[in-house]
């Protein structure tokens, strides 16, 4: 068939089936959404879904500043019946995955991080007032020890998130913290990182700044002593002022691309 009859066909299909779904629209998402941003797919023991996910276009900040996204109209709806957009995306842009393979030779891609440890515990440990005052601070052992002093054991399967209060940041040159020569946001020591390694069954670790290390690190030592270990990292969340220190799951929507080194995901977290 050519290309003009499936558009003309797709046309057709829709204007058919228009008057139908405006009516079953409405109904449909009644039935389906509760007050509070419920659903009755939600998990026993949770009442509530946070977004942990940034928006991202083309103005988004990236590690190296050049835009991570760009987007094409490939067809439109008011010509084509049906809109269809052809996007060229860095992996490491906006809310994204790190997976083994992004520091190491031969690591497990992202199409191979087990589905399993893609809905982890997840534990926040919230060093926000110090990187008020000094935007290079870092995530310490000591933050750790604190957080489980509080809250019990870091659970296995966890997924372990720095919250630094950069979130919202993004929409401004802060996000980077470029001064012309480093990048200044908070990250994980290394010997946090060692720590969740050595001592705890933790499978992830989570910022809501640009990377697991922090801004002036030139060496990433983090990356290199957490991802070789079969781990992965999340980077960019958002949100996490939004959830309790412990309790919540997290819900990681990892791309499934064949030997990638990570890439952008939609993440969100049940209460």
């Amino acid at each position: 068939m050519c290309d003009a009859c499936i558009i003309n066909a797709v046309k057709d299909r829709m204007l058919s089936r228009r008057a139908f779904f405006s009516t079953a629209a409405a109904s449909g998402a009644a039935a389906a959404l509760t007050t509070g941003g419920t659903t009755r797919a939600m998990a026993s023991g949770h009442s509530s879904v946070e977004d942990l996910t940034h928006a991202y276009d083309a103005s988004f900040p990236t590690y190296f500043g050049a835009p991570g996204i760009s987007t094409e109209q490939t067809f439109n709806f008011a010509e084509h019946g049906f809109n269809l957009m052809t996007l060229t995306i860095n992996e490491h842009t906006g809310t994204h995955v790190d997976a083994p393979l992004h520091f190491s030779a031969d690591g497990a891609s992202v199409d191979e991080i087990p589905v399993g440890d893609l809905v982890a515990p997840l534990c926040v440990v919230d060093i926000a007032a110090r990187a008020a005052n000094d935007a290079d601070t870092l995530l310490t052992p000591d933050d750790l020890k604190a957080w489980i002093a509080t809250h019990g054991p870091i659970p296995d399967g966890a997924c372990v998130a720095l919250y630094s209060g950069w979130g919202s940041k993004t929409g401004t040159e802060a996000f980077r913290g470029f001064d012309g020569e480093k990048q200044h946001y908070p990250g994980f020591h290394i010997e946090a990182a060692q720590m969740l390694i050595e001592e705890t069954g933790a499978r992830s670790i989570a910022s809501d700044t640009l990377s697991l290390d922090h801004g002036p690190s030139a060496d990433f030592a983090t990356h290199y002593a957490w991802l070789p270990t079969g781990r992965f990292g999340i980077e960019c969340l958002a949100n996490l002022d939004k959830v309790p220190a412990a309790g919540a799951t997290i819900v990681i929507g990892a791309p499934k691309h064949r030997g990638g080194s990570g890439g952008p995901a939609r993440i969100f977290a049940l209460i």
